[in-house]
């Protein structure tokens, strides 16, 4: 017997429940997720998305989950995943997640029936880790999996959009999650090029997407961010407590807050 189609699985329901099971595990993680003001996706209309993203780190796909919601919930998510780690994980092909077997012909094709499947509708979109593979943010030229170049292919009507990560450390103990989406590209502008430089067209939009995220995370400015969601500040634990008391002590509000950022 087949296996159930991806589209059959998904779940809005689920989708609210891990949302929220995703919020929590990333409080307890990172400071804050915040997105560059610049960057805000540019949804044109009527038209189903694939959003190409860097792939930094293991937050990646916690972060689809959270910008998605809070962004464009009214669209549903699709994504894949190697098709041996999503075995443990069953629950994720609730919530989009659909397994692809890595480096093989087979795998390569059932990841392009999916895509089509879900690029055919305008209110899905398809969110893939441009890389194939975990990337460093400052590598370049910026790998770019072969299968990515074949989607402009088999939905002509969608719109590409770049969408860099970047997890630094600024005055807390923990990361911030920074997030920037490029401007759109049309399938139909991808489809006037041969994939050699279809390929360097998505680079370079991905690559000048990540650059000016970096711009902004080097200036350790949350003023350039809008904040998505807030996670934790200040050591916690004993010292954590000994903080907080002291201030109640002494008639004061208590500030976790290691450095002045607001």
């Amino acid at each position: 017997m087949p296996a159930p189609s991806p589209l059959a699985l998904y779940s809005p329901r689920m989708v609210r429940f891990f949302d929220a099971a995703f919020a929590h595990r990333f409080a307890r993680g990172m400071t804050a997720l915040r997105l560059a003001r610049w960057g805000a996706p540019q949804l044109p209309p009527d038209r189903p998305l694939v959003v190409l993203a860097s792939h930094p780190g293991w937050w990646d796909g916690v972060l689809f989950m959270l910008l998605h919601r809070r962004l464009m919930p009214g669209r549903a998510l699709f994504t894949p995943m190697d098709a041996a780690a999503l075995a443990k994980y069953g629950f994720m092909r609730r919530i989009g997640v659909f397994g692809v077997e890595q480096g093989s012909p087979r795998g390569a094709v059932h990841f392009l029936r999916v895509a089509e499947q879900v690029l055919a509708e305008p209110r899905r979109m398809l969110w893939v880790n441009a890389p194939g593979r975990f990337a460093d943010v400052r590598e370049r030229p910026l790998p770019l999996a072969p299968g990515v170049l074949r989607l402009a292919e088999i939905a002509p009507r969608a719109a590409f959009l770049p969408l860099a990560l970047e997890y630094p450390f600024w005055t807390e103990p923990r990361p911030e999650a920074l997030a920037a989406f490029g401007p759109p590209i049309l399938a139909e502008t991808l489809l006037e090029q041969p994939r050699a430089a279809r390929a360097e067209t998505l680079r370079a939009a991905l690559a000048a997407t990540q650059d000016r995220l970096a711009a902004d995370a080097i200036s350790r400015d949350p003023a350039r961010f809008e904040t998505l969601l807030e996670g934790r500040a200040g050591m916690g634990g004993v010292y954590g407590a000994w903080q907080f008391a002291r201030a109640l002590l002494r008639g004061q509000r208590h500030d976790p807050r290691h450095g002045s950022t607001p």
